[in-house]
């Protein structure tokens, strides 16, 4: 907590200390007066999602996915202009989520509740940007930070975005870096076996990853918007799961620990399109195909229908379809040969299809306020339902405020 309060209290010191400077050096009557901070928006996210299946990597690709996660993220906005009008916005967000999970409580079926079995990730992260908007560009920055039991993940980004002169254009360009330390959880049976060899129990092995996003946004008219997006990723290190078990098809029905290249290399390109129908109607739209070098080739079809009910409240029905190959590493349980130098059996590199669909409804009233409390400017909650073709479903709901 020490650190990332540190780390606030650095880009407030600065942003501080240049407006002072700023006023110090005028004396006439116009002098640039110091402002204050000036809080944009205050959000407030929590989800509740299970999920159930019978395709458990950490068994060997059959057995329980059971799965429950309750996750909070709570953020912060604020924003002060210099002598110049330039913008400078600072974001703090936290997150933290609380997980428990039948299937990694298999990685020592003699223990009745592993510290795997029920995790807490706490991730904060901290953002700025600087607005120019007289010569329309904004430069951003953040830094983040990840942690449980067996995970740690740090992570910085800079971004640049050019709008053109009138306001319907935008081109944005945004690098990440995600630098992660994973220790080493080896299925109990082979935490002494001389083919997992790659990794002992214990170990603390990097990843990296790396990612630029790219994104090209167009107005056409009042009533429909574009945007063209790539993101991107490079990833290195420590990629497959360790204690996730793969049984082979021998006659001793050898069983190891996956195993993957250490390299990946992901291109995921993407439109979005949004058209205004009318007073009333909002369609949203968006595509996505996705390819990597471990073979996965993927499409992503999205669309989600908003209804305007009234001034202040509106309902949507979102609804998601994707569909992907399967990775050259993957084969189902007791399927994989001896002679393989890579090997997996998690269902997500498998071959599927899937199926989302949901409902929305929001209401925002910033002059009242939302139940009269003037603070409360947006209320929205959504429920969605998920079901992959190999048996894993899942349901999520989420409540979403934004105060002001």
């Amino acid at each position: 907590m020490k650190r990332r309060i540190y780390t606030a209290s650095i880009l407030a010191f600065l942003l501080g200390n240049h407006m002072k400077a700023q006023d110090t050096t005028s004396s006439d009557s116009s002098a640039y007066k110091k402002q204050k901070l000036k809080i944009e928006e205050v959000n407030f996210i929590s989800s509740y999602y299970s999920q159930d299946g019978d395709n458990s990597a950490v068994t060997g690709g059959k057995g329980t996915e059971k799965l429950t996660d309750i996750a909070t993220t709570f953020e912060i906005r604020v924003s002060r202009r210099d002598r110049y009008n330039h913008k400078h916005n600072l974001g703090f967000e936290l997150g933290i989520d609380s997980y428990t999970s039948a299937s990694s409580d298999k990685i020592d079926p003699n223990t009745v509740t592993s510290a795997s079995y029920q995790d807490v990730r706490v991730y904060p992260s901290l953002n700025y940007s600087y607005e120019n908007e007289e010569k329309n560009y904004i430069l951003s920055a953040g830094l983040s930070f990840s942690g449980e039991f067996d995970y740690t993940s740090i992570g910085g980004s800079l971004g640049f975005s050019k709008i053109s002169k009138d306001k319907n254009r935008e081109f944005t360009a945004k690098g990440m870096a995600f630098f992660d330390t994973w220790k080493v959880i080896l299925p109990i049976e082979l935490r002494n076996a001389p083919s997992d060899n790659d990794a002992k129990q214990g170990d603390k092995k990097p990843r990296t990853s790396y990612n630029l996003g790219l994104t090209l946004s167009q107005v056409f008219n009042r009533n429909f918007q574009m945007a063209f997006l790539t993101d991107i990723g490079y990833q290195q290190g420590l990629l497959a799961t360790k204690f996730n078990r793969v049984y082979f098809n021998d006659a001793l029905v050898t069983v190891k620990s996956e195993k993957l290249p250490d390299t990946r290399f992901k291109l995921p390109v993407g439109v979005r399109a949004n058209y205004f129908l009318g007073d009333n109607i909002v369609l949203r739209t968006f595509y996505r195909y996705y390819w990597d070098n471990w073979n996965i080739n993927s499409h992503t079809i999205s669309f989600e229908p908003s209804y305007k009910l009234t001034a202040f409240s509106s309902i949507s029905v979102p609804y998601r379809f994707y569909t992907q190959t399967a990775a050259k590493y993957f084969q189902p349980i007791y399927l994989h040969g001896l002679e393989e130098e890579f090997y997996t059996s998690d269902y997500d590199l498998s071959k599927f299809s899937s199926h989302m669909i949901g409902l929305g409804y929001k209401i925002t009233d910033a002059d009242k306020g939302i139940f009269h409390v003037k603070r409360i400017n947006s209320l929205e909650l959504r429920y969605g339902f998920y079901t992959r073709s190999n048996g894993l479903d899942s349901h999520i709901i989420t409540l979403a405020m934004k105060f002001k």
